[in-house]
């Protein structure tokens, strides 16, 4: 076997050893999620406003799904409400002389979507995210930066774990008129409210 040959059989078999070690790490692509009917056009309201990175990560994603994102509300639009959306901070542990070593960022957001007809969509849910990180007293630009990229990375699995919510309403609202159009009860039969499913918070 030639040297190039062997090179390329070598390329090959790390590829195919990374491949594996992503899927036993349990590593999936993120695709467009599939969003209610209603939602076709939809207005966000972020806190923060159009500017906040929040909605420009919320926006290009909900475009990746296939909504279309418009700049006012009216009529046939639906409303993505996000009232909360805020960061803090929490020490957790304290080195010598009382230096502070060790923090937790916390991201908490607050929303709910109104349909086009003025109805809930999904009612509001509330989802709190956290990151630890280790404090140098020596990097100040170093740990500011590093607070930055926590705080993008939080965005970022807020935006999933939003569209995780938002596709789980679309399947809800898909089945609905299967239920609607199915064969009717006897008159004689006793009709039996069952509980609604609580909405999912965190």
């Amino acid at each position: 076997m030639s040297f190039m040959k062997a090179g390329r059989l070598f390329q090959a078999s790390l590829l195919l050893v990374c491949a594996l070690a992503l899927a036993a790490c349990g590593f999936h692509l993120r695709k467009s999620a599939a969003l209610p009917p209603a939602m076709q056009r939809v207005h966000l309201n972020v806190s923060g406003g159009p500017g906040s990175d929040l909605q420009r990560a919320l926006a290009r994603a909900l475009q990746v799904s296939g909504l279309t994102i418009e700049d006012k509300s009216g009529a046939g639009i639906a409303e993505l409400n996000v009232p909360t959306a805020a960061f803090g901070t929490e020490t957790l542990t304290l080195g010598g002389y009382s230096l502070i070593t060790e923090y937790a960022v916390h991201y908490q957001v607050r929303f709910n979507v109104v349909d086009p007809q003025g109805d809930i969509l999904v009612p509001f849910q509330n989802i709190s995210m956290s990151r630890e990180y280790s404090y140098d007293a020596t990097q100040t630009i170093g740990n500011a930066s590093e607070v930055q990229e926590i705080q993008s990375s939080l965005i970022d699995d807020m935006v999933q774990s939003i569209l995780f919510r938002l596709q789980a309403a679309g399947k809800k609202e898909l089945t609905a008129p299967a239920a609607t159009g199915s064969t009717p009860a006897p008159a004689s039969a006793t009709s039996v409210a069952l509980p609604a499913a609580a909405s999912s918070t965190r």
